[in-house]
């Protein structure tokens, strides 16, 4: 027969409920033990989360002083609680408590095993992965995901977390620097981009000292052509002169005058008021005699070559050289570049504008603009044509009070004059000027082309979607280009929209259409100040005027947004120094 025995009760007289510890067999007596307070709906620990049970990521729960609502955010299992109040039972009482350690710095995976096939070879990541959590692609590597991690939330920032195969080496490609730097070099300042975009100095207009050159007249038909209508791009020889600023006569003698404090080209000058835009590398010389500042370039540098999709989200890149320490390292350098190179498309982009500037001015058929001078670099022994290209010697007041004496000397470039009545005399007072540049499209498939819509199909109806692509992946080098126009008073900036005649030829190039912007007002459209980059100039300038005279280079680093002041010697860049110090050019630079 069933039976019940009660179990024994131990009484405590002394007051209160229960019994006392006194009363407590001794496999009872855990004395050591803190009161915890608890309440159901604590975590049991960060790492082990049973509790989540939302399908949405999101739950809404009541703790915290005074019983406040509070929402947190877990996305399924391992979910974690965003900043607010704690709820009940998880303050700083708890000796239970998990503290979760960052140690993942330290943590690495190798993984040889093959992965199994994934749909569409993308992996989930849930809302970007917990905090210092990982997320695996195809087991080839390792990427943090979520808050703090090195991809957005949802990892590629999209909702979901989806990304895509070999997109973890993205992080990993780095460039050289535009010149080797030598460590017999000193370090002066280091800048961060967040810096200069601070900067602003407003300059008033110029002054005109002189001009110098010929130009032709542009072509109005080029502005005509449409995508149904293309027109090859065909090469043309002309001679045309990119001189460094000290090798400039007319700048020579403007220095002997004490025209200026400051000497420099348009084309360097862009660079350094652009300078917060750029990604690529690149190196300024800049020379300190007396009291005069000579911003320079060196020969064959950065500044000879166009850029191509410098500010897409994955730029074109070079063939990986071998590894000089690791004798079984060979890269991944083939023998025939790819024509879809960072190098490779550079020098496509360089001849395109030589040529595109070349072609669509009118030589014969349209009389010439001579300006005051004639050109100061071509010599009587040179035979070959000149090609279209106008000077502007020009004044900018950079002081900031009536009696700083601060003054910029620029040498501008001009292209051709718009024809009509009057467009000679017009160009010779320095009106009616036209800048000519040239976009080119190369191959939508290959990689670095930055998502750029089918120009053939899109140019005649859906033309701002073609300019809005190129305004984010062209952003640095359609902002030097404005700049240089508003820099010479170019009253137009002719745009043209070049692309290859088959995708797999970068030799033949077609003419789809021309675009004409004023260049005031498409500096407003692509959000470039003048005033910031006048401040750039004016700190470069006052940093530069602090230090002794000498030889400095203003170097942009090639994987970060900072640029850095070195005093070299006074030998370097000129050929003659014996310790090998020279440049290493960067590819689509």
């Amino acid at each position: 027969m069933a039976s019940f025995s009660l179990p024994p009760i131990n009484d405590n007289p002394g007051g209160g409920w229960g019994p006392s510890s006194s009363n407590l067999p001794d496999q009872f007596k855990f004395k050591d033990i803190p009161y915890a307070p608890y309440s159901k709906s604590d975590k049991l620990g960060r790492f082990a989360d049973w509790n989540d049970s939302s399908t949405d990521g999101r739950q809404t729960q009541q703790g915290g002083p005074g019983n406040q609502m509070q929402n947190t955010r877990g996305g399924g299992p391992g979910g974690r609680r965003r900043d607010g109040g704690q709820a009940f039972g998880s303050g700083t009482a708890s000796a239970f408590a998990y503290f979760h350690v960052e140690d993942e710095a330290s943590f690495s995976l190798v993984d040889n095993k093959g992965a199994p096939p994934r749909r569409g070879g993308f992996t989930r990541g849930g809302r970007g992965g917990a905090r210092g959590g990982t997320s695996y692609n195809n087991n080839r590597g390792m990427q943090r995901g979520g808050r703090g991690g090195f991809a957005g939330r949802g990892g590629n920032n999209q909702r979901g977390g989806r990304r895509g195969w070999r997109d973890w080496d993205k992080n990993n490609r780095t460039r050289e620097s535009s010149v080797v730097i030598s460590p017999q070099w000193s370090m002066l300042e280091e800048i961060e981009f967040h810096r200069l975009a601070k900067l602003r100095l407003e300059v008033d207009d110029p002054v005109d000292l002189d001009s110098y050159g010929r130009l032709f007249a542009y072509d109005k038909s080029y502005d005509r052509i449409t995508t149904k209508t293309e027109r090859p791009l065909q090469p043309v020889d002309r001679i045309r002169y990119n001189t460094t600023t000290s090798d400039d006569p007319v700048i020579q003698e403007l220095a002997a005058k004490n025209t200026a404090t400051v000497y420099a080209t348009d084309v360097i000058l862009s660079v350094l008021m652009c300078a917060p835009r750029s990604v690529y590398p690149w190196d300024i010389v800049i020379v300190r005699e007396g009291n005069n500042l000579f911003f320079d370039k060196r020969d064959g540098g950065p500044f000879d070559t166009v850029t191509v999709n410098e500010n897409a989200a994955d730029p074109p890149q070079d063939p990986t050289p071998p590894n000089p320490n690791n004798p079984t390292d060979k890269g991944t350098t083939p023998e025939t570049p790819s024509i879809n190179a960072a190098t490779s498309l550079s020098l496509e982009a360089t001849y395109i504008n030589q040529n595109f500037g070349f072609q669509s001015v009118l030589e014969n058929s349209a009389p010439a603009a001579d300006l005051a001078h004639p050109n100061p670099f071509y010599g009587p022994d040179e035979s070959e044509p000149l090609a279209s290209c106008g000077y502007r010697y020009r004044v900018f007041d950079l002081g900031v009070t009536e009696d700083e004496d601060v003054r910029i000397c620029v040498r501008t470039e001009v292209d051709a004059y718009t024809p009509g009545p009057g467009g000679v005399e017009a160009a010779n007072q320095g009106s009616g000027l036209v800048t000519i540049r040239a976009l080119n499209e190369f191959d939508a498939r290959a990689q670095g082309a930055g998502g750029a819509p089918d120009w053939r199909a899109k140019l005649d109806a859906q033309r701002g979607a073609v300019v809005a692509t190129e305004m984010k992946n062209n952003s640095c080098k359609l902002a030097k280009w404005t700049v240089q126009s508003v820099l010479a008073g170019a009253d137009a900036m002719k745009i043209g929209y070049i692309s290859r005649a088959n995708a797999r030829d970068n030799t033949r190039h077609v003419i789809l259409t021309t675009a004409s912007v004023r260049p005031t007002d498409f500096a407003a459209q692509l959000n470039v100040s003048l005033a910031n980059g006048w401040g750039i100039v004016r700190s470069v300038t006052d940093l530069c005027m602090k230090m002794p005279e000498g030889k400095y280079v203003l170097v942009k680093d090639p994987n970060k947004p900072v640029i850095r002041l070195y005093s070299v010697p006074m030998a370097a860049f000129t050929g003659e120094e014996d310790d090998g110090e020279g440049f290493e050019e960067e590819g689509g630079e």
